[in-house]
């Protein structure tokens, strides 16, 4: 065949050998909901009016949320070993970033314990030294799930591949408006996301994806909790 060839540079190399081992050695499986997300939209142009030097965005909101649905169901927040599943005492949410080269998902580190604007404030942070290449070891290192969002283009929904050694990702697209009951037995519209996650079957079950991502639904519809990180984690688990 006619053309030019592209050379594959190393974090491409690397990608494909991570992705095709993941693929390879991990059974996956996917479990899906849907979230409304006006009230977290509402918050967060409350918040970025307030206070317009730290932007807070969907993603730290999703990050944030992450944290606390892994909390609540730390089986989730494990990484796969010869040996067993090791828990780590943090909660380290890889935050997936396209960079012209590829793509890295550098950890939050600590995620589990930031409220809303500290977790802005850290996520702008890592991005910006992920596109400088001046991360740590650890944040290149230490992720103990991983979040990829779409949400900033016209993707609505989409699978992504668990990054070992991890045993779940989870994969959001942008809010699109849909019809939902209004309880009267009549109909209103909300913003809706879609949140896909793709799990590893060695280490999690369908009820593990589902409880969690219960938590998640209920903390990013009521989310009021988001600008302390208290209070809101029994509610979400019930």
């Amino acid at each position: 065949m006619d053309g030019r060839l592209v050379p594959s540079t190393p974090m491409r190399q690397a990608i494909a050998r991570r992705m095709t081992e993941s693929k390879q050695q991990a059974p996956h499986f996917y479990v899906a909901t849907e979230i409304e997300m006006d009230a977290v939209a509402a918050l967060i142009a409350d918040e970025n009016a307030r206070d317009p030097n730290v932007r807070v965005t969907a993603t730290a909101a999703l990050v944030q949320s992450c944290g606390a649905a892994l909390r609540a169901h730390p089986q989730l927040n494990r990484v796969w070993t010869a040996d067993g599943l090791l828990e780590p005492d943090e909660i380290n949410v890889g935050v997936a970033i396209a960079l012209d080269e590829g793509l890295i998902a550098p950890a939050l580190l600590g995620a589990g314990s930031l409220d809303l604007r500290e977790t802005a404030r850290a996520l702008h942070d890592l991005v910006e030294r992920a596109r400088a290449k001046k991360l740590k070891p650890a944040e290149l290192s230490d992720a103990t799930f991983t979040l990829s969002n779409l949400g900033m283009f016209d993707v609505s929904s989409f699978t992504a591949i668990v990054t070992p050694p991890q045993v779940a990702i989870l994969a959001t697209g942008r809010s699109v408006p849909r019809l939902v009951p209004d309880g009267d037995g009549g109909a209103r519209t909300a913003m809706l996301l879609t949140a896909t996650l793709s799990a590893d079957h060695r280490a999690l079950d369908g009820a593990d994806a589902a409880l969690f991502l219960g938590t998640l639904k209920s903390s990013l519809e009521q989310p009021e909790w988001l600008l302390t990180n208290e209070g809101h984690l029994e509610e979400a688990k019930s």
